[in-house]
């Protein structure tokens, strides 16, 4: 019987649907918890940064007409197909970051039922930040949540799984369109999370992956002029300052949360407001 030479998976960018590698060519080496060699993710760069911004911006308006009930549905989906492929995902996070079996399952199916929890906002979001304003004459007068736009997060180092759910599901669920960067230290949970994507019903451009340095990636993310929010919640709180400073310019709304919450999602919702005579 012939020797026969692993197939070592290879883990790219996550941009418009598809999987590139960096345009940069760039790579970083991943270890396992005793310093063997795993992967090469990609270094991502200010070029892969901005082709998932154009990404994210075209598929915007499309995602934001969606019903509620289908992008719940679509939050759903993703959900079903990380429960389908929890083995990998345990033995991802087990082989990188050198946790215990049952921790690294505690996290899987926390972070299936994160996705879960987040698709039940979906249609509740008026009802949550939403309101029939008391006005003075023969008007109705409504405030209603509309999605802002293209938003960045970073994800936090640890959970990687976990941590990377809580920055695109609140963002997606309200209408918005996300680019989000991995952990640094452990992006192979990412990079499937991406293929999970791909093979659901997302539409391409929704949802945008990338793995890189964070203090490289995070001051592109904030003076991007076409970006309209940012998640810092996954990066260290001495860099947060000048992150705000770059952001500053372009009055990017800036955030960083503590907690998966409704405040994640109503963060990058605006609300506008509308008259309607009484009686038409």
């Amino acid at each position: 019987m012939s020797n026969r030479i692993d197939v070592k998976k290879t883990y790219k960018l996550y941009i418009n649907g598809a999987f590139p590698r960096s345009e940069s060519g760039r790579t970083y080496e991943i270890k396992d918890a005793k310093g063997v060699f795993i992967a090469n993710p990609c270094l991502a760069s200010r070029k892969d940064l901005k082709d998932a911004v154009v990404a994210a911006r075209a598929a915007q308006p499309g995602w934001n007409k969606a019903s509620a009930y289908n992008k719940g549905q679509i939050l759903y989906r993703i959900a079903e197909m990380l429960e389908g492929r929890r083995t990998q995902f345990v033995q991802e996070i087990v082989s990188v970051t050198g946790i215990t079996k049952v921790k690294a399952e505690k996290e899987v199916t926390e972070s299936v039922d994160r996705i879960v929890w987040y698709a039940g906002w979906s249609d509740k979001l008026s009802s949550l930040s939403g309101a029939l304003n008391p006005v003075a004459g023969p008007y109705y007068n409504f405030t209603v949540p509309e999605s802002m736009g293209v938003i960045a997060a970073i994800a936090p180092e640890s959970p990687s799984l976990l941590g990377l759910i809580d920055a695109i599901a609140p963002v997606i669920v309200g209408g918005n369109t996300v680019i989000v960067l991995a952990s640094t230290k452990a992006p192979l949970s990412a990079m499937s999370f991406a293929e999970v994507v791909a093979t659901s019903d997302v539409p391409a451009g929704v949802i945008n992956i990338l793995t890189g340095k964070k203090d490289e990636i995070a001051p592109w993310m904030a003076s991007h002029m076409d970006i309209d929010g940012l998640d810092i919640s996954g990066l260290g709180a001495k860099s947060h300052g000048a992150v705000r400073s770059a952001g500053a310019e372009n009055l990017k709304r800036i955030y960083s949360f503590n907690s998966a919450d409704p405040s994640r999602i109503l963060a990058f919702l605006e609300h506008k407001t509308v008259w309607h005579p009484i009686g038409l």
